[in-house]
């Protein structure tokens, strides 16, 4: 179901990570009543600050932590992932990739006969301009050993700097908004200090509180952080939402209902109101079916030279492909991510739980020198270089909802794998091939994350699925316009709609799904030309002639009464 742009609307964003936040401002934009519910809280530089020099100010484990760095442990899975205004962006490498090709082949897009590659192409690069979209600029002793590796591998062709959402300038100097015509903060270009993943107290990566999240709130959109969803039910022509606060749980009405809270808050929330709640009891009957993790592993080497520091440069800065379906980014670590040094562990191969974990604690016992280096050794943060490696092989498995047996009193989510799928990898051979390789040209430790080595997790910060897209309720949870099948007016726009493995960061691609969903919804066909809206759309040229279009940061929250929410 459409809405016509001539009748104003009340949406209520659920998430404010990529799609709830361009969902808002496109939806803000053509003057609806936007608002946007968020269950963190608002992160401005002194609090990532703070999580950088206190390592317990950076995870988010309601009630006792509250952060912005979330870890989600199931069954066959980990997930990493960003709490607060700004969602996943807050901790997110700002890699800038289009999905590969195979994405716009997958059968999904033929049963719905959608030519996804004609229409999403436009919205990816205003979603890159939105996001200001630079190469990397900078290679350092990092991305020069991982060109080496490349090289070594016979892969040098493929190797190059990332596309990235940072403002990166050869003036160090801050600089009035270089992005919006003077409608956004002072920015400071980025340090290369290798803190991105624990967000950037400088104001140089551009997180969705420096873009959409503020042009929404411009365009009167209210973003209201420590608002948790608990319950959503039909209500007239809309949705009544049940939403727990800091001053307790509180009601909420809606024309229209937008969930975006990332896959894990979106599953979560529709199992528990279908089958506990019982408040959308019609929803389709795949959902929490299909969920994927771009099929990655976690790697690492640990320089043995206890003095080398290889920290300079943003977190993630160059990447290569080994082989036509695997993709490699190398990632830094800051200093309050010294906690990770106990998720790794000395490499071993094997595809097989028990006896791939025999085979580490073998090689723990044999190598006392890595065990000491990586659990004490000095510099850990500087001396690591860990391995995101992805690929657009298919594996998935579910999300449901049971009472586990440590926890009898309430349904939690977990995952399965069904009869007959593939499931997402805890043992990639060409993750620890490239891992090796860099080892050996570097004189460093290969390692595994041992919570795939180990315990045989697959391990992820790029979750996919579960709600996916189909035809009708037997084929899929929503349309091909992120509309829930049965329910008028609640849709799903977040990295859950996503039905197909991507290969690559999913970050991109969720915006401009977004992108997508709001042009349809608002009949939006083409960028205004005034305004913040036309800034958004239309970026000015920034520094040294790049095309940039991030926004300004808002550091508190929008104001509202009772009334505005009802």
């Amino acid at each position: 179901m459409s809405a016509s742009p001539n009748r104003k609307l009340h949406w209520i964003i659920v998430g404010s990570g990529f799609g709830g936040a361009a969902s808002a401002l496109r939806l803000a934009e053509a003057g609806h009543q936007v608002s946007v519910l968020e269950q963190g809280r608002k992160i401005g530089p002194e609090a990532i600050a703070a999580a950088k020099r206190r390592t317990h100010k950076l995870f988010w484990a309601p009630p006792l932590l509250r952060g912005f760095f979330v870890q989600h442990l199931l069954r066959h899975v980990g997930i990493v992932g960003g709490v607060g205004v700004g969602g996943g962006s807050l901790v997110w490498g700002g890699v800038l990739l289009p999905p590969k090709a195979d994405f716009y082949t997958a059968r999904v897009w033929k049963r719905l006969g959608v030519d996804m590659e004609a229409e999403l192409s436009p919205h990816l690069e205003t979603a890159a301009r939105m996001l200001g979209r630079q190469t990397n600029p900078r290679m350092t002793e990092m991305d020069s050993a991982l060109r080496a590796t490349a090289q070594a591998l016979g892969a040098a062709s493929s190797f190059s700097s990332v596309p990235q959402a940072i403002y990166f300038d050869s003036d160090s100097q801050a600089r009035t908004d270089p992005y919006f015509n003077g409608q956004g903060p002072t920015r400071t270009p980025c340090r290369y200090c290798g803190g991105c993943l624990t967000g950037c107290e400088y104001g140089s990566k551009n997180s969705l509180d420096y873009n959409y999240l503020h042009l929404a709130q411009q365009h009167g959109a209210a973003v209201h952080s420590e608002h948790k969803v608990e319950s959503i039910a039909p209500h007239g022509a809309g949705y009544r939402l049940q939403v727990r606060t800091s001053q307790g749980l509180i009601e909420m009405t809606a024309d229209r209902v937008v969930l975006a809270a990332g896959v894990i808050g979106t599953v979560d929330l529709l199992l528990r109101c279908r089958d506990e709640l019982r408040t959308l009891p019609a929803i389709s009957r795949c959902l929490g079916q299909q969920v994927r993790t771009n099929s990655e592993a976690i790697t690492a080497v640990l320089a043995k030279n206890p003095n080398k520091d290889l920290s300079d440069g943003a977190a993630i800065s160059s990447d290569f492909y080994p082989d036509a379906n695997t993709h490699v980014t190398q990632n830094r670590f800051p200093r309050n991510y010294r906690f990770m040094r106990w998720y790794f562990a000395p490499m071993a191969d094997g595809p097989h739980r028990l006896p791939r974990a025999l085979r580490v604690l073998g090689h723990l016992l044999r190598s006392p020198r890595l065990l000491w280096a990586n659990a004490f050794g000095r510099n850990w943060e500087k001396r690591i270089t860990a391995f995101t490696v992805m690929q657009n092989l298919d594996s998935h498995l579910s999300l449901v909802r049971q009472r586990p047996w440590w926890w009898p009193f309430s349904r939690r989510l977990t995952s399965r794998i069904p009869v007959g799928c593939v499931a997402p990898p805890s043992y990639l051979p060409i993750a620890n091939q490239v891992t090796r390789k860099y080892a050996e040209l570097t004189d460093g430790w290969p390692l595994n994350s041992t919570l795939e080595s180990l315990w045989g997790k697959s391990t992820t910060a790029h979750i996919l699925g579960g709600c996916a897209m189909g035809r009708d309720a037997n084929d899929g949870v929503i349309d091909a316009q992120h509309q829930v099948h049965g329910y008028p007016g609640l849709y799903v726009v977040d990295g859950s709609a996503i039905p197909a493995n991507l290969g690559v960061n999913p970050s991109l691609t969720i915006t401009a799904l977004a992108e997508r969903f709001a042009a349809h919804v608002t009949d939006i066909t083409a960028p205004s030309t005034k305004g913040t809206s036309g800034a958004g759309r239309v970026p000015s040229s920034g520094p040294a002639g790049q095309l940039h279009s991030a926004a300004t940061e808002n550091d508190t929250d929008q104001p509202h009464s009772e009334s505005s929410l009802q």
